[in-house]
């Protein structure tokens, strides 16, 4: 049976339970293009999403076309999703990842690590070589954390991107691109060019370079500083190009999205920021310092995502876990998870991106007793080796040793440990590597990443003495994944004949369903390959967006093959 991931590649998240992206490629199969929602599974569902979806502009009011490259980590996605959802409220069509009949591509960018920033700019610049038959550029809209945090070096370096927004300004996206647009149909009608926006060259034809070749130079002009520049977008036409701002922003209303993914599975944003100040992390610079989403509103967005025909909830921030901790409310996570529960509609509620210092009793035992809890933490560790945690200016090993012992002995032995780890960061030697492959085979962790080191200017680790060469770092990435791989089979194959809960996610393009039991984050993790109920049972198929009992008959590596029996 063919596994549904793509290869793995240098520099990204090299793991046996996240899917590694593809090697760079067209505009047309970038990852994580959007794409119009599923159907959902019943008439019920369908009208509920319908209700919930925003209205698309009626014919001939429509302000353009906008399709979306989504890059990135899962805020990126809300944040997506937001944006999309208040330009098709504002009169827009929103195209998917149908590029050809846009009017403008918005590529969310991601700002990450080195392979992530060259992978938004090799999209830029494919977007922007993008015409139609009649020779009309396509307008290209850069939001996400590489326009936060390269704003006015992306303006210089990119004459082909037309607008540059920051997160202070996406409430203002849809004022600048219609002026964009509307600048552009007077040129189609008068026979002249539109003006440039303001601060950039932004009206500039696409030059005929390779998208390879040309990401590499911008990323040579922006990769010793970081930053933005801040600025308001005149109401007059044509807009500022470069409008960031801030990095530490309000919550925007978060409740009315364009859906990005299925119907019944989506990301809930309940924090922003991150106040950790890890050395080798550049994410607080356009981020944000920590702060939580308003309670109220919270469960207002959980509820009409319910409404909408979701049954999982993905908790996601820089830390999700401090939920509540900047405030005196006494609503902390714990409590958050049992409000969340009572909600109609809602089977699944799961942790993403927890940091391993604050884990008061109260919320892993809240965890362990919710049955609509997830028992699946991810929970990144980084490293085991004390001095090398020390420079990352992480929490001591004694210190994690004991949250995951605690995890374990609490929540039981259905609990699924999602992690990942750096290798080849500054100074480490090759007896702390050592160390660390010993760990990971102690722990037997059942999900797993490893990330190469990647120097961020700006940060304290770029700077640090002993920085291990590039080809090191990936042959460690490697050692520390084919441990794990080991350890992931034999973890799936103990699942083999036992009964699961599986969320039905899709089909695959071998026809088989595709879905997830409780210990599978969407995108990341392994899968359940489910086959037609046995002949005669009178049990019905299974169908996307189903929670559906299984009967787990046998495991391909790390992925798992199963029959509804419920």
């Amino acid at each position: 049976m063919k596994s549904a991931r793509a290869p793995a590649q240098g520099g990204r998240a090299a793991s046996l339970s996240m899917r590694a992206r593809a090697p760079s490629r067209p505009l047309s199969t970038v990852a994580r293009v959007a794409a119009p929602p599923a159907e959902p599974a019943s008439a019920a569902a369908a009208a509920a999403a319908a209700a919930a979806k925003p209205a698309a502009a009626t014919a001939g009011s429509s302000r353009g076309t906008v399709s979306v490259v989504g890059l990135g980590c899962a805020k990126n996605t809300v944040d997506a999703e937001t944006m999309l959802g208040d330009l098709q409220r504002q009169g827009f069509d929103v195209v998917g990842d149908d590029h050809a009949s846009a009017d403008a591509i918005i590529i969310n960018s991601c700002a990450f690590v080195e392979d992530a920033k060259n992978e938004s700019l090799e999209a830029i610049v494919a977007a922007a070589g993008l015409e139609g038959e009649d020779g009309r550029r396509r307008k290209v809209v850069v939001t996400g954390c590489l326009a936060q945090r390269y704003g006015e070096q992306l303006a210089e370096a990119l004459p082909e991107a037309d607008l540059i927004v920051g997160f202070e300004h996406y409430d203002g996206l849809g004022a600048s691109l219609g002026q964009l647009l509307d600048a552009q149909r007077r040129e189609a009608r008068d026979g002249r060019p539109a003006a440039a926006a303001k601060g950039g060259g932004g009206g500039k034809k696409a030059k005929a370079a390779s998208g390879a070749k040309k990401a590499a130079e911008v990323a040579a002009a922006i990769g010793l500083a970081g930053g933005g520049s801040s600025g308001d977008a005149p109401a007059a036409a044509p807009p500022r190009r470069v409008q960031v701002g801030g990095a530490t922003v309000p919550f925007r209303p978060e409740a009315e999205r364009y859906r990005l993914g299925p119907p019944h599975s989506a990301y809930l944003r309940i924090a922003e920021g991150c106040d950790c100040a890890c050395s080798f992390c550049s994410i607080p610079s356009f981020r944000g310092t920590f702060r939580s989403k308003p309670y109220a509103p919270l469960l207002e967005e959980a509820r009409a995502l319910a409404a909408a025909g979701v049954k999982e909830l993905c908790l996601i921030a820089e830390d999700t876990n401090m939920y509540g901790h900047d405030r005196r409310d006494g609503k902390g996570l714990a409590h958050l998870l049992r409000d969340l529960s009572a909600i109609d509609g809602v089977a699944w509620i799961r942790l993403l991106y927890c940091y391993p210092s604050v884990w008061p009793e109260e919320l892993v035992d809240e965890i362990a007793s919710n049955p609509k809890c997830t028992k699946s933490i991810d929970i990144p560790l980084q490293h085991s080796d004390n001095l090398t945690l020390l420079a990352m200016n992480r929490p001591p090993a004694q210190h994690t040793r004991k949250v995951l012992k605690m995890l374990r002995e609490r929540i039981g032995p259905d609990l699924a440990l999602r992690t990942t780890f750096i290798c080849g960061f500054p100074g480490e030697t090759p007896e702390q590597h050592r160390e660390l492959l010993d760990f990971v085979r102690d722990q037997r962790f059942e999900r797993m990443g490893a990330f190469a080191y990647s120097e961020e200017e700006g940060t304290p680790a770029a700077g640090l003495p002993g920085q291990v060469p590039p080809k090191e770092r990936a042959r460690r990435r490697d050692a520390l994944v084919a441990a794990q791989h080991a350890i992931q089979c034999e973890w799936a194959e103990a699942r083999v004949g036992r009964e699961l809960d599986v969320l039905i996610d899709g089909v695959n393009e071998d026809g088989w369903l595709v879905g997830r039991t409780q210990w599978d984050a969407p995108d990341v993790d392994p899968c359940v390959f489910v086959g037609a109920p046995v002949e005669g049972s009178g049990v019905a198929p299974a169908v996307p967006g189903e929670l559906r009992r299984c009967l787990v008959t046998g495991a391909s590596l790390f992925d798992l093959e199963a029959h509804p029996i419920a």
